[in-house]
């Protein structure tokens, strides 16, 4: 359940108070008189069912600024409600719910921000990775996954492509490439560093190296696993699973790549840093363009259900319109 908070100037209540009232999935509604302040004005709150939230925020959004102030969303996890309308009825099933599409766009958006923070994360991810090739530890490699931040930066950018917006775009892709550059010189550093004072692990210097191999060596299954990591990231955005877009953060190796060549150059190690550099362009070519591609599908999925539900003549949660 959403619950939606409106402030709108006084003359405007009225036609709020109509778009609610005309959609049986609104319950709750509470007019707030002269509550508002900067600007002056009412503030109208209402819970809205997961089904008819596209629906009510597209019409409410429709009024314009003259009718209606900002418009705030709220995700109430939990709810123990009974509603007055005898046509809502509960319905458990284990049906999909429409994504809320200002929401998944807010959140992206969120997400998709660039200051000293996301800089610090990667080169801080970048030298938990270049540890992990060093010593062979694959746990390393997925606590450097885990902690960075990039495929915010990456479907950010995908968001931009599909709302023909270069400007997200532009800042995604230059937050990337600055990122990964920070991530590479910091592992140089420390590589070279290491290799001047203490020396690499045994293991390394005699070329046993499982985890760089399999860093270094892009092929048909990198492109399988960045393929489905890309669509289960933005699936997990829409339908709000934090759990699985974890699972992203440690499959797809972008920030280990961008160590490894830090790693490799420092020990000269070239075609291992070619290798590695190709790796992580596939990986973010991967992800970007799968990102596009699965959020234009699925808006247009859920749009073509909806429309087809309306003209079936059922509401969105499955109950029959009588009028």
């Amino acid at each position: 359940m959403f619950h939606i908070r409106v402030a709108s100037p006084s003359e405007g209540t009225g036609h709020i108070l109509d778009v609610l009232g005309a959609n049986i999935g609104v319950a709750n509604v509470t007019v707030h008189r002269l509550a508002a302040r900067f600007p002056d004005g009412d503030v109208v709150e209402c819970d809205l069912l997961p089904d008819v939230a596209n629906d009510v925020i597209h019409q409410l959004r429709a009024l314009g600024p003259r009718q209606r102030g900002p418009i705030s969303i709220d995700r109430t996890e939990t709810a123990i409600v009974r509603t007055h309308r005898e046509m809502i009825r509960p319905i458990v099933n284990d049906r999909e719910i429409a994504p809320v599409w200002e929401v998944v766009d807010a959140t992206i958006r969120l997400n998709a921000t660039y200051p000293v923070s996301f800089y610090v994360l990667l080169v801080a991810a970048g030298l938990l990775a270049a540890v992990g090739i060093l010593t062979n530890s694959q746990i390393l490699i997925v606590a450097a996954m885990v902690v960075g931040p990039e495929y915010n930066a990456i479907l950010g950018a995908a968001l931009g492509i599909t709302e023909r917006n270069r400007q997200p775009v532009r800042r995604g892709l230059l937050a990337l490439t600055v990122g990964f550059a920070l991530a590479i010189v910091a592992t140089f550093v420390f590589s070279e560093v290491i290799h001047q004072t203490v020396g690499s692990p045994r293991d390394f210097t005699l070329g046993f190296r499982p985890v760089s191999d399999l860093i270094s060596q892009p092929n048909f299954y990198s492109v399988i696993i960045a393929f489905i990591a890309g669509i289960v990231g933005v699936v997990s955005i829409t339908q709000a699973r934090a759990s699985a877009l974890i699972g992203v953060f440690i499959s797809v190796t972008t920030i280990p790549a961008a160590a490894d060549v830090g790693v490799a150059v420092a020990f000269g190690q070239w075609s291992e840093a070619m290798g590695a550099g190709e790796q992580l362009l596939l990986n973010v070519a991967v992800l970007l363009a799968v990102g596009v591609v699965v959020l234009i599908l699925q808006r247009r999925y859920w749009m073509h259900r909806e429309l087809k539900m309306g003209a079936a003549g059922l509401s969105s949660n499955g109950t029959l319109e009588t009028g």
